[in-house]
C-alpha cells in the first residue's frame, strides 16, 4: 500500500516538473515533487545549462509562470549583488551578457528563485517536494498507473507514493519504462515518418550526445590545473569520422552549415567562422557588470564536450553508468587541455589559471550534478510532432508551422541535432515558431500518466526544438494544467481533447488562471531567420 497518497505526482524536478506542480497546486490540489538531485530545475540548474531562448522571449506571447521566473531571477540580482548602477537599473539586466541567450544566469540563483517560487504552496501543504529520490519501480493495474516507489539516495530507504494523476517529468522519461508506457528511443526512420532529415530507417540507439558541464573562472597567474584524467590521451587523439579532429582542440563544425572553424578561448576569431569567443558564449557572469568582482564566470557547454561514443537509452545499467562516466572523464580532460595544452594566440600553450567553480555548481568536485541531456524517451502519444508541421524546409513556402487546435503552449527554437551516437554529425535546420498540442501530451492507452518533460510526442528530429528551456516549462505547465482540470471535472485527458466544449474550457483555463498564450500571431507564426 502507498505510505503518501496524494492529487497528482510529479517525478523530476527540472523546469517541466516545477511548473506541472506549481500548476495543479495552484488550481487547488495536492502535488508531490520529486527530483534525484538536491537542486530542482534540471537543466537550468543541476545541469547547469543557462536558458536557450527566442527572440520573443521578453513579450507577452512567453507563458506567464516562465516569464515570472525570469523576472524573479533579475530580481534576486537586483536584491543581493554588487551591481554597477547602470546594470541595476536596466529592466532587461542580463548577468552574464552571454551570447547563447539574452538572459545568462547562475544555476545557483535559479535554485533560490525555484524555492522562493515553492515556498508558499509548501507552507500551505498542497504541495510536498521530496530531493535526492529516484524512481525505481511503478505500480501499474491495466491502463493506470498506480503508485511510483522512489529510493532515497541519502539513506537507501524507499518510499511508494500513490496518485490520481502521475506526470513523468524525469530527464530520460524513467517512469515510461518502469510502468510499461509505450514509447520511442532513439530516431525514427524516414520510411515510417516521411521526414527530409530523418534517417532512411529507424535507428533505437541513434541519439544526441549529452554533456557534462563545468563553471569557470580566469586567475591569471594562479596554477589551478586539474590532475590528467586516465583516459586523456584517448579524447586528445582520437577523431570521429565527422568531425574534424580531436575534441580536445579548439576545431569543430557551423552547425549549419557544417564548415569548420577555429576558435579562441577569450578572443573573437571571425576569420575562421568564429565571430565571438568561446568565454563569452555562455558566460553566466559579467565582471563588467559589478563592482568587487575581479572575474566573469562562464559555464563550459561547448561541442568539446558533447559525448556521443555510447547511448544512454536502450541500453543496460552498466553501460549506461559507462557512458556516463565516460562523459565526465572527457569533460575533465578537455579541462585538462585547456589549463596545460590548449595553444594561445601569443604562441604559448595553457591557461592554467582557468579555475572550476563548485560553489557555482554545488557539487564538490566542480562539475555539474548531473549530465546536460537532450533527448529522452518519447510516449507513442495520440499526436506526433514531425518535422513537416514545423520545419521550414519541410512546409509549403511562407506557411509558417501548423495551427493546432488543441494548443496548450508555444515555443520557438531551431530543430538542433547535436552529433549522435550513430555516427551522425549535426542536424540543424531552421522552424517556425510552433505550438504544443494537447494530443502529443497523451499516450495512445495509459489513462492517468502525463509527460511534463522532453518526453511528449515529438520525433527525433522535433525534438530537437521542443526540447528547450521555455518550452520545458510549457510542456509541464500544460500537463500539471491538465492533470487538475481532468481531476475537477472527472474526465480522462483523452475525453479532454475530443470534446470541443471540455477543449475550450480547458483552453480558457491555461488562458485565464494560468496566462499561457496559445497562438502565435501570423507575423511571427510564419517568421524565418
Amino acid at each position: 500500500m502507498p505510505e503518501l497518497q496524494t492529487d497528482v505526482l510529479v517525478v523530476g524536478g527540472g523546469l517541466g516538473g516545477v511548473a506541472a506542480a506549481l500548476a495543479a497546486a495552484r488550481l487547488g490540489h495536492r502535488v508531490v515533487l520529486t527530483e534525484e538531485t538536491d537542486w530542482l530545475g534540471g537543466q537550468l540548474t543541476a545541469q547547469a545549462v543557462p536558458p536557450d531562448e527566442h527572440p520573443w522571449i521578453e513579450t507577452a506571447h512567453t507563458a506567464a509562470g516562465y516569464a515570472d521566473l525570469r523576472r524573479r531571477v533579475r530580481d534576486y540580482y537586483r536584491r543581493n549583488y554588487p551591481l554597477t548602477p547602470d546594470a541595476a537599473a536596466d529592466p532587461l539586466l542580463d548577468p552574464g551578457l552571454g551570447i547563447v541567450s539574452r538572459f545568462c544566469h547562475e544555476p545557483r540563483v535559479a535554485v533560490a528563485v525555484l524555492d522562493e517560487l515553492l515556498a508558499p504552496l509548501r507552507a500551505a501543504g498542497r504541495l510536498t517536494v521530496l530531493l535526492e529520490h529516484a524512481p525505481v519501480a511503478a505500480h501499474t493495474s491495466g491502463d493506470e498507473v498506480d503508485a511510483v516507489t522512489l529510493r532515497d539516495a541519502r539513506t537507501g530507504a524507499e518510499v511508494t507514493v500513490g496518485a490520481s494523476y502521475v506526470l513523468d517529468a524525469t530527464e530520460l522519461g524513467d517512469l515510461l519504462e518502469l510502468a510499461g508506457v509505450e514509447h520511442v528511443i532513439g530516431a525514427e526512420g524516414q520510411d515510417a515518418t516521411g521526414e527530409p532529415h530523418a534517417p532512411a530507417v529507424a535507428d533505437p540507439l541513434d541519439q544526441q550526445a549529452v554533456s557534462w558541464c563545468f563553471a569557470l573562472d580566469h586567475r591569471p597567474g594562479e596554477d589551478h590545473t586539474v590532475d590528467r584524467p586516465a583516459g586523456y590521451d584517448h579524447w586528445r587523439d582520437t577523431v570521429a569520422p565527422f568531425w574534424p579532429g580531436p575534441q580536445l582542440s579548439w576545431r569543430d563544425v557551423v552547425p549549419i552549415t557544417l564548415r569548420e572553424r577555429e576558435w579562441r578561448l577569450f578572443e573573437s576569431n571571425p576569420g575562421a567562422q568564429a565571430p565571438f569567443s568561446l568565454w563569452r558564449f555562455r558566460r553566466v557572469l559579467a565582471r563588467e557588470q559589478l563592482t568587487g568582482v575581479d572575474s566573469d564566470v562562464t559555464v563550459v557547454n561547448w561541442p568539446q564536450i558533447d559525448y556521443w561514443e555510447r547511448p544512454l537509452l536502450g541500453v543496460g545499467p552498466d553501460e549506461r553508468a559507462a557512458a556516463l562516466a565516460a562523459s565526465r572523464e572527457l569533460s575533465l580532460s578537455f579541462l585538462h587541455w585547456m589549463q596545460t595544452e590548449a595553444p594561445r594566440p601569443d604562441g604559448g600553450t595553457g591557461y592554467p589559471g582557468l579555475r572550476l567553480r563548485p560553489d557555482v555548481s554545488g557539487t564538490a568536485d566542480g562539475l555539474a550534478k548531473s549530465a546536460y541531456i537532450r533527448e529522452s524517451r518519447r510516449i507513442r502519444a495520440e499526436f506526433t510532432v514531425l518535422e513537416q508541421h514545423v520545419g521550414v524546409d519541410a512546409r509549403p513556402d511562407g506557411a509558417g508551422s501548423e495551427v493546432f487546435a488543441d494548443s496548450v503552449g508555444l515555443g520557438r527554437y531551431r530543430i538542433d541535432l547535436h552529433p549522435s551516437t550513430a555516427g551522425r554529425t549535426y542536424v540543424d535546420i531552421e522552424a517556425y515558431p510552433f505550438q504544443i498540442p494537447l494530443g502529443a501530451l497523451i499516450p495512445q492507452r495509459v489513462d492517468n500518466l502525463l509527460p511534463a518533460n522532453k518526453n511528449l510526442g515529438t520525433t527525433h528530429i522535433t525534438n530537437g526544438c521542443y526540447r528547450l528551456h521555455p518550452v520545458e516549462w510549457s510542456i509541464g505547465a500544460a500537463a500539471g494544467a491538465l492533470a487538475a482540470f481532468c481531476l475537477s471535472h472527472g474526465l480522462p485527458p483523452r475525453k479532454v481533447r475530443s470534446d470541443q466544449t471540455h477543449l475550450a474550457d480547458f483552453q480558457r483555463l491555461l488562458t485565464g488562471a494560468l496566462g499561457v498564450t496559445l497562438a502565435w500571431p501570423d507575423e511571427i507564426r510564419t517568421h524565418r531567420d
